[in-house]
């Protein structure tokens, strides 16, 4: 059985949720980001007890398709950020079409309809908010970020994160509240 689960965002949930499962004793097949695969059907009583802890573990069902397409989008840009290699060259439309095997239109179409954000912005959100994590780590410099962010130029990373956060990347860096933003909140 294929369950949908909202605001799965990282390997944490991820262990969130096999512990869910696992302490309910639903043995499943696999666990990914947005998706559990359970060895056997549910039954209606374990599958309400199920959402229950889910719930209040900040998580949730997702029963239609819409949704759970969204979900899958959501989870593909929030991985492909987290692996700091995109190429200047990037094209988002490319990469969601290829991995989802759907017209690019479409899938934008059905994100904007369930988010309220259009991909693009969520894009640019996701990239944003690992600026600001890379930035606070102090790992890499200005120029390293935007060559793994696919930036064409500082320049452009430096407006683009000075129009979504209001300060610039050496401002934001002084500040003594960061105001990051969980993943599943943008």
């Amino acid at each position: 059985m294929r369950i949908f689960i909202k605001n799965m965002v990282c390997n944490r949930c991820i262990a969130a949720v096999e512990n869910i499962f696992s302490s309910s004793e639903i043995k499943t097949s696999s666990v990914i980001l947005g998706e559990v695969e359970t060895e056997s059907d549910i039954p209606a009583e374990n599958m309400q007890r199920i959402e229950e802890k889910l719930l209040e573990t900040g998580f949730e069902r997702i029963m239609d398709s819409a949704h759970q397409l969204a979900e899958k989008i959501k989870n593909l840009i929030i991985i492909k950020v987290s692996e700091l290699d995109i190429d200047e060259n990037f094209l988002l439309s490319e990469f969601l079409s290829s991995k989802l095997h759907k017209d690019y239109s479409a899938l934008s179409k059905t994100f904007s309809q369930n988010e309220n954000i259009t991909l693009e912005q969520f894009f640019i959100l996701q990239k944003i908010e690992k600026v600001k994590e890379l930035l606070l780590y102090n790992e890499f410099n200005l120029t390293e970020i935007a060559g793994k962010l696919g930036y064409k130029s500082v320049q452009y990373l430096s407006s683009q994160f000075r129009n979504i956060t209001g300060f610039t990347p050496t401002e934001f860096k002084k500040l003594k509240e960061h105001n990051r933003k969980s993943l599943d909140n943008l």
